[in-house]
């Protein structure tokens, strides 16, 4: 049973499998590259709790760090006591981070929240790398697919055409 829109490959000519094949390959390519971009945001989100709960959480005050300004120069620095704060309306003792939400926005959170956020993202991240897998499966089959009929067209095509193709040569030759 052929599904909607399908069509059918052994009716299509060299011509256009190999434009179809064409195409599919760079679907994929666009694809793969798509998955390591997902791949590496992962990662970094999954650096961020790390961060947190390495770095902030159930640790203050004399906490020494390095601050990064740029890819290669930081600053030493001491991570906040949240006792020593000279505001008294503070509602809590815990530090708080500040966390990039996109676009240049940043919100505070606690700890614990901050967490909870990245592993949301790291969790919609998994999803949708699970899409992405299973439609590079589906053009790696379609793929193999085209490229196996254009190969049986191709010798289809050599086999039938090596009998006339010599006459038409010595006859153009002559």
């Amino acid at each position: 049973m052929s599904q909607p829109g399908a069509v059918d490959v052994s009716t299509l000519s060299v011509q256009q499998l190999s434009a179809l094949q064409a195409r599919l390959s760079q679907e994929l390519e666009h694809l793969s590259s798509s998955y390591q971009r997902l791949r590496a945001a992962q990662s970094r989100f999954k650096d961020c709790i790390k961060s947190i709960q390495d770095g902030v959480k159930g640790k203050s005050g004399e906490t020494p760090l390095l601050i990064p300004l740029t890819t290669s120069l930081y600053v030493p620095a001491t991570l906040a006591n949240p006792s020593d704060s000279s505001s008294s309306s503070e509602k809590s003792s815990a530090p708080s981070i500040l966390v990039d939400i996109g676009t240049g926005f940043f919100v505070e959170k606690s700890p614990e929240d901050g967490i909870i956020f990245y592993k949301g993202k790291v969790d919609d991240l998994t999803k949708n790398l699970a899409e992405i897998e299973k439609a590079v499966g589906g053009k790696n089959e379609n793929l193999r697919l085209i490229e196996d009929v254009l190969r049986q067209k191709m010798l289809a095509e050599q086999t039938g055409s090596s009998g006339t193709s010599r006459p038409q040569a010595q006859a153009t030759a002559g």
